[in-house]
């Protein structure tokens, strides 16, 4: 155990943690930022997704150690107030159904849209193709990050 501070969600947070403990779980059960998701735990579905620096990231195969000196940003940062348009076109598309991939599938859509602001259809599903929904609600996501994509456009 040793003193870790990282950056997360703009603020600075020191705990004791293990450097080898995979970011998931400090976030998790050290932070008790609960929006991230385990899942397969093998980097594979994508609900542990988080920005690191503003690229997602699985928080379920990254160290503690490897988030120190970056930006940390969960769901819970993506936008406090919920308006951010991914959030917004998620609701408008009624893309959760039973949510528990939701999180990581939102840090994977605002990266990619961050990178391509005007994606086609088969870039967004190949941008989201490394996030599994075992609800099968990929033509709702796929319409709301276009949804996000165009509304992001007008700003």
């Amino acid at each position: 155990m040793s003193e870790t501070t990282l950056t997360v969600n703009g603020k600075t947070r020191t705990v004791d943690a293990d450097d080898a403990m995979p970011l998931l779980w400090y976030l998790r059960d050290e932070l008790e930022l609960t929006g991230t998701k385990f899942g397969c735990g093998m980097g594979l579905c994508g609900a542990c997704t988080v920005h690191l620096d503003g690229r997602a990231t699985r928080a379920c195969q990254t160290p503690v150690s490897a988030a120190v000196g970056k930006e940390v940003t969960t769901v819970e940062g993506l936008s406090p107030d919920g308006t951010h348009p991914l959030q917004q076109a998620w609701l408008e598309q009624r893309v959760p159904q039973c949510g528990y991939c939701q999180a990581g599938q939102l840090m994977t859509a605002a990266d990619f849209l961050a990178r391509n602001p005007d994606p086609s259809d088969e870039e967004i599903d190949q941008a989201m193709a490394g996030n599994i929904c075992r609800c099968g609600t990929y033509l709702r996501i796929r319409k709301a990050v276009r949804s996000a994509a165009d509304k992001m456009g007008e700003r």
